[in-house]
C-alpha cells in the first residue's frame, strides 16, 4: 500500500480520482468508479464537480447506502447527487434499496456491475469497517456474491459491496480522517485481518490520510 500523509486529504483524493479518469477517458475507454460516503468524500466530490471531463465516460457506482427513502439525509445518494451529480453528465448506477424485495433487486443489481472496477474508493470507521462491511456481520464471510444485505449498523440496515469485487478493482483509494482511528489506521496498514478493512488487498491501493500514527 501506498500510504500518503497530508494536511489537505480532500484535494489530494480530487487529483488522483482526476489522474485516473483523465487517463481512462483519454484512452478512448468508460471509466468504472465506485464511490463511498463521508464528510471528506463530498469535499472531493464537489472538487469533482469543478472538473472539465469527458463526464458522459464515467460510470458511478456506489460502494455502500442505507436502506431508507429517496433523499433521505442518511442515503449516500442524496449527497452524491446534491454534491457531483447535479453539476455533470456522469452515468449513474444507484443501489436500488427502494426496490420492496430487496434482496432480489440486489441480485439483480450485483448482474450489472462491471466485471473490474477501475477505482473503489473506501473510507474506514473507528471500529475497522469500511464500505458497510462491519465486525461481526455476516457480510464480511461471503465469497460468492458481489453484494450484501448487512443486518442493522447504526440505525440502518444497509447494502454493501462485498470483498470479491472490492479486491478485483484496478485501484483502490482509501481516504481516512476524523478523530479515533490511529489504533484502526495502524491495523489497516499491517493488514489486521481482526478488523474488516484489514482485510481488503492492499497491493492495488492507495492510503490518503491526515491522521498521524
Amino acid at each position: 500500500m501506498e500510504i500518503v500523509t497530508t494536511d489537505d486529504v480532500a484535494a489530494a483524493a480530487t487529483a488522483h480520482i482526476v489522474d485516473k479518469l483523465r487517463h481512462l477517458t483519454n484512452l478512448g475507454q468508460t471509466a468504472t468508479i465506485a464511490l463511498s460516503g463521508g464528510s471528506t468524500p463530498w469535499v472531493v466530490f464537489e472538487q469533482l464537480a469543478q472538473v472539465d471531463l469527458p463526464w458522459e465516460q464515467v460510470h458511478i457506482y456506489q460502494v455502500d447506502e442505507r436502506v431508507a427513502p429517496a433523499g433521505d439525509p442518511d442515503r449516500n445518494l442524496t449527497n452524491l447527487r446534491y454534491t457531483l451529480l447535479d453539476h455533470v453528465p456522469a452515468v449513474m448506477h444507484p443501489f436500488p434499496v427502494e426496490e420492496p424485495d430487496l434482496e432480489a433487486a440486489m441480485q439483480r443489481y450485483a448482474e450489472e456491475l462491471p466485471a473490474v472496477f477501475d477505482l473503489v474508493h473506501l473510507g474506514m470507521g473507528g471500529d475497522g469497517h469500511t464500505a458497510s462491511l462491519v465486525p461481526g456481520d455476516a457480510s464480511l464471510d461471503i465469497d460468492d456474491a458481489d453484494v450484501a444485505i448487512t443486518e442493522e449498523y447504526k440505525g440502518h440496515r444497509r447494502v454493501t459491496l462485498t470483498y470479491p469485487p472490492i479486491d478485483r478493482a484496478a485501484s483502490i483509494l482509501w481516504i481516512v480522517t476524523g478523530d479515533g482511528k490511529q489504533e484502526a489506521l495502524r491495523q489497516l496498514i499491517a493488514a489486521d485481518t481482526s478488523i474488516p478493512a484489514g482485510r481488503v488487498r492492499s497491493d492495488r491501493a492507495v492510503l490518503l490520510t491526515n491522521i498521524t500514527i
